[in-house]
């Protein structure tokens, strides 16, 4: 017998939170079915999918609202707990686990700290986070006055209203997470589809292009994109056959990678950026396709470097549709990436317990879970 409560019946543990500019639940590794598909499946009912609407579930109808963090006592010496991220698709029976999320990341460290999976220390708690999807650990500090999280500050973080305390995160080694190099092809310029590219992964698989190579000028807001079904195509035609340039296998049922459209700085910032992820747009742009789009910032003769701004302190501000996100990057002595931080906030939003579907509704969900190195992610 399990010592798990019903779903149905008694609810599941959960905290419901905003980590940067996404919003997720917060669950525990222990509270769900060991088996990934059963698991899944769950989530699937919890979240409401699929329904574009998710009116039977917790889900926000938004791939950035339709987020899963569990989280288990950490498995490797060098972090202090684990992270999985799973994306919970809106209109499809589809959870994934391809990738991480660098916003739902930074509601990590305060959540573990809730749940007792970290000890808190007076003033501000470190927490080291093993990264389950691509293997990384991410260094997370959590403002804890008096041994207890505190989500007020004067942090703020364009995409999201308002401040909160600031969560600063650094990562290292994130270079090649999914496609086993930062330039899986070798080349920082690639013509793909009739257009110049750099494929490239430090934290998140992502095709960098031009704007004005598609069309556009980059300055569009996320409704002219989405409207535009031209576009659309010819950015699905560019990433289908990025797909297996960049080792991830047909990506025809994936999220992966991001196309990420470029074009020259607006707002005072190094580069200005469109994100699909990948058949929605992004009304930001997520925490680990900036750092890489920043990364492609330094690349000699690529089409983000010969349009970017690069800045003399590695402070990269990289503009979006509501703003920007500041990437900070590490280098060498031979002018190399080695590491890469940003700065995010995080609020709880609710501390309670989720209710699952009946068994009736998990038969019209099912589930499918995709190898990261295959084929499906999510956003």
């Amino acid at each position: 017998m399990s010592d798990r409560p019903d779903p149905v019946r008694d609810g599941i543990p959960c905290l419901w939170m905003r980590g940067g500019t996404s919003k997720g639940v917060y669950l525990l590794a222990a509270d769900l079915p060991s088996d990934p598909a059963e698991r899944d499946r769950l989530l699937l009912r919890l979240m409401g999918s699929p329904d574009p609407r998710q009116i039977d579930g917790i889900g926000g109808a938004d791939p950035l609202t339709s987020k899963v963090a569990i989280l288990s006592p950490a498995s490797r010496a060098d972090a202090d707990v684990d992270y999985l991220f799973l994306q919970v698709f809106v209109d499809r029976p589809l959870v994934t686990d391809a990738q991480g999320c660098g916003n739902i990341l930074a509601g990590v460290g305060p959540a573990a700290i809730e749940r007792g999976l970290v000890a808190a220390q007076d003033g501000e708690t470190p927490v080291r986070i093993h990264m389950r999807n691509t293997g990384e650990v991410a260094l997370a500090r959590v403002r804890t006055p008096g041994g207890r999280v505190s989500y007020e500050g004067d942090a703020a973080i364009d995409g999201v209203p308002g401040t909160a305390a600031p969560v600063p995160l650094m990562f290292q080694g994130i270079a090649g997470s999914m496609c086993g190099a930062l330039l899986p092809t070798g080349n920082a310029v690639d013509v793909v589809e009739g257009v110049e590219a750099t494929l490239i992964d430090n934290g998140m698989p992502c095709v960098v292009l031009r704007a004005a190579d598609l069309g556009i000028t980059g300055r569009e807001d996320r409704e002219a994109l989405e409207a535009d079904a031209t576009l659309k195509a010819r950015v699905e035609a560019v990433r289908l056959a990025a797909g297996p340039r960049m080792n991830l296998g047909d990506v025809t049922e994936t999220s992966v990678p991001k196309m990420i459209l470029v074009a020259a700085p607006q707002a005072g910032g190094a580069i200005a950026t469109r994100a699909f992820i990948p058949h929605r747009v992004h009304a930001t742009i997520g925490v680990f396709a900036a750092v890489s789009v920043a990364t492609a910032c330094t690349l000699p003769g690529s089409p983000a470097a010969g349009l970017a701004k690069r800045p003399t302190d590695g402070r990269f501000a990289i503009e979006h549709p509501t703003g920007a996100v500041e990437v900070l990057l590490t280098f060498d002595e031979a002018g190399q990436v080695t590491g890469a931080g940003t700065l995010r906030t995080a609020r709880k939003l609710l501390d309670g317990r989720v209710f699952a579907g009946t068994a009736a509704s998990a038969r019209r969900c099912g589930s499918k879970r995709p190898d990261a190195r295959e084929g499906p992610g999510g956003p």
